[in-house]
């Protein structure tokens, strides 16, 4: 696949770009070693401040990097803005609250363990290259980078090869904002070439969000050299409406959760399962809300949804299911292969506690859509995957927990 700016709304080649050859590479995956080791001990108030700088940097380009987002990627200008905004207050979130999250942590009692003192430390791992998707070309590799770089770390992207443009807006981001040269580094290669990056032994750790079969890939890879690996692989995510819920706000969300980012979400609403006492009734007010979507050019402010990013992703479909119980309609939720999101619409406290400890998801949203938040760890659990993105646990991944015991 080419690495190349294709307008999803005119299928125009705006832009294509060589990859990087042998040499490009090991430059830079030097800069970014090099980076590693001023990081590690910059201290979290110098990486705040530097955090801080490149969020301002982020909120003072939406404008132009909106535009670019929709037109790599096709989705809404609108989604654009708010997407920037999202990681901008992402990026604030880390630079104020990494230091508490990574904090020593002292044994209460050191005697238990004939010490006396007893803590355990967090330290960053080094370099750590993220392979990402297209889909939130700017969210998905800022949840990783604001809480790995910080943590002391440094981070490699291998992007989506049809977003090279954002790819290369954040190459130059942190440094604009302060960081040491190297801190981040965009790889302009294809997927074939992930293994030898991975390979490298100044690249400590590997996070993955795509699909399945590239997880699989990368993760076996990461496995080989026994290396850190965090996984999100998508979701086949579960909506599901029981006879308590309010039906308009459970339609009018519904329809925001099939078609948030043009559908191309891994946590968008996938499978609707709705009782069968309010299955016509709801049926009803969902289509009917899913018709007066405006479909259209994604610049154009009037546009509900835009294009669909590639060729591939139009044979995606959404499908209504109907469940007799809440016993059936969480099987049906779990009987995929996958359990990243999930949603459940239903008013009785009894049958909410239910559903969260019976559904198979790395999150449940109760009476809402699922979705990312800087403070909420983000993550599923079968073969969406392992790991956790976002607050504390996102942190903490490309982290070594070190054991500290002192006679």
């Amino acid at each position: 696949m080419p690495i190349a700016t294709v307008n999803p709304a005119t299928s125009e080649t705006v832009k294509t770009f060589p990859p990087h050859d042998d040499t490009e590479i090991e430059r830079r995956i030097a800069q970014a070693a090099a980076a590693a080791a001023v990081q590690r001990d910059s201290g979290f108030a110098r990486r705040a401040e530097w955090m801080s700088s490149a969020a301002d940097i982020i909120e003072a380009d939406a404008d132009p990097l909106a535009r670019l987002l929709t037109l790599e990627m096709g989705k809404t200008l609108a989604q654009s803005v708010a997407e920037v905004t999202k990681c901008a207050r992402a990026m604030r979130y880390f630079a104020q609250n990494a230091e508490a999250f990574l904090a020593d942590e002292p044994l209460a009692d050191p005697a238990s363990v004939s010490a006396s003192k007893a803590w355990t430390v967090w330290q960053p791992l080094g370099v750590v290259l993220a392979v990402m998707p297209w889909n939130l070309a700017l969210w998905q590799v800022i949840r990783f980078a604001a809480p790995a770089l910080m943590a002391g770390n440094a981070g490699l992207l291998k992007h989506a090869s049809n977003v090279p443009q954002t790819a290369l807006y954040l190459d130059t981001l942190f440094e604009r904002g302060g960081f040491p040269v190297g801190s981040f580094r965009t790889l302009l290669i294809s997927s074939h070439q992930v293994p030898a990056v991975l390979a490298d032994e100044r690249v400590k750790a590997v996070t993955l969000t795509g699909s399945e079969p590239a997880g699989r890939s990368v993760a076996g890879n990461a496995g080989q050299h026994i290396k850190k690996s965090v996984m999100e692989l998508g979701g086949s995510d579960p909506f599901i409406v029981m006879p308590s819920a309010d039906l308009d706000a459970a339609s009018t969300t519904a329809v925001h959760a099939r078609v948030q980012n043009n559908g191309q979400s891994c946590i968008a609403a996938k499978r609707f399962i709705v009782h069968a006492d309010v299955y016509d009734e709801f049926t009803r007010l969902f289509t009917g809300k899913m018709a007066k979507l405006v479909v259209g050019d994604p610049m154009d402010q009037a546009t509900d949804v835009g294009p669909l990013a590639t060729e591939s992703g139009r044979s995606d479909l959404a499908e209504l299911y109907r469940a007799a119980n809440r016993q059936e309609a969480a099987q049906i939720a779990n009987q995929t292969s996958f359990g990243l999101g999930s949603a459940v619409w239903t008013t009785d406290p009894d049958e909410q506690d239910w559903f969260i400890r019976n559904i198979d998801a790395g999150a449940v949203f109760v009476n809402g859509m699922t979705e990312s938040h800087a403070e909420l760890p983000f993550g599923g659990i079968k073969n969406s995957g392992y790991g956790r993105e976002l607050t504390k646990a996102g942190i903490r991944e490309f982290c070594n927990l070190k054991t500290v015991w002192q006679a």
